[in-house]
């Protein structure tokens, strides 16, 4: 009798165990038969919107933004020398940008998927939308194209220029240096980058472009100077909501050394200098400007980032409110472009 109900229990099990891996696998089929079933158009699409995520959409924004408003001011000082000849030219460069940002801060990615799994799960690699080759591959073609671009069309001086960019954002991201786990030399980096560099080298280009000197006007060297304080701001507060992650995988930030309540209060302290900074140079030197949008806008923009900031502290620097916060202060960044044409 014992043995016939060990038999018994033992078909029972192989027939539960039989059921469930029958249900297992009719999953499987199930889920493999709709992933199938997406049409090329739905992985095209698909592959087009983790590739957007990829590249950092707020960081394309500024690129855009930067370059469409320094080109423009040069523009408007000369006018007569525009020619319609020169935009497929300008289009190149503005490709190449865009390259050159789409390598910095996709190689970012790569390195640090373990950490974006903890502090920016949305992320494509991070989230399983984007394979490791496919990222790779994306890297390789715009760091190559943005530089075979700028070296073919726009001389010696800005093909150094950008190849420097480049080495700048691999040195961040890559071991064995990978310079991001450092406090200042990160920052350091983003500022070079997306301060001096940019703006240099696109009011460089346009000069040259028209051939025109190179000779400094005080808006661009204004905005050269803010925007590179303005870069030192974000290279502060850009690890605001990413303290965990940071301090799990030892990333070492302003932070994670400082807490968040204290470096919220440095990014919007650097700010606030820089707003001070444009008004008192409008004041001192009114030939400079024009003088009444100068003054005014950047009262206005002093004013919205105390307001936020105040907001900030009413919200407890919760996760939520520091993600907010961040991207008020990356609107002001795009204010700051949107008003060079027309001081």
């Amino acid at each position: 009798m014992q043995k016939n109900n060990s038999k018994d229990n033992q078909r029972r099990r192989k027939i539960r165990t039989n059921a469930f891996s029958g249900a297992s696998n009719d999953n499987t089929r199930v889920a493999a038969a709709s992933s199938s079933a997406a049409s090329p158009l739905d992985k095209m699409e698909a592959l087009i919107g983790a590739v957007w995520k990829f590249v950092r959409p707020h960081t394309i924004r500024g690129t855009l933004l930067g370059t469409t408003a320094l080109v423009s001011k040069v523009l408007i000082e000369n006018p007569e020398l525009i020619q319609l000849s020169l935009f497929p030219r300008a289009l190149l460069g503005l490709l190449a940008l865009l390259c050159g940002n789409g390598f910095i801060v996709g190689i970012n990615q790569i390195y640090d998927v373990e950490i974006d799994k903890v502090n920016k799960p949305y992320l494509p690699i991070a989230a399983g939308e984007l394979s490791l080759p496919m990222a790779w591959a994306f890297c390789l073609a715009t760091a190559i194209g943005g530089a075979t671009i700028v070296a073919m069309n726009f001389g010696p001086l800005i093909t150094s220029l950008y190849t420097f960019g480049l080495f700048l954002g691999t040195i961040y991201s890559v071991p064995p240096l990978r310079l991001k786990r450092f406090a200042l030399p990160a920052f350091m980096i983003i500022a070079t980058v997306r301060g001096f560099l940019l703006n240099f080298g696109v009011f460089h280009a346009t000069r040259a472009a028209l051939r025109l000197p190179f000779v400094w006007s005080p808006p661009v060297l204004f905005i050269t100077i803010f925007v590179t304080v303005f870069a030192t701001a974000i290279a502060v507060t850009k690890d605001l909501a990413d303290i965990d992650g940071d301090k799990q995988f030892g990333i070492e930030t302003f932070t994670t050394k400082m807490g968040v309540k204290n470096v919220s209060y440095i990014g919007s302290g650097l700010l606030l200098m820089n707003y001070v900074f444009a008004i008192g140079l409008s004041v001192f030197n009114p030939t400079w400007f024009n003088q009444k949008i100068m003054i005014t806008v950047h009262a206005i923009l002093a004013t919205y980032l105390i307001a936020k900031t105040r907001k900030l502290e009413k919200a407890g620097f919760t996760q939520s409110a520091v993600q907010t916060y961040y991207q008020d202060v990356w609107k002001l960044f795009y204010s700051e472009y949107l008003l060079l044409p027309f001081i």
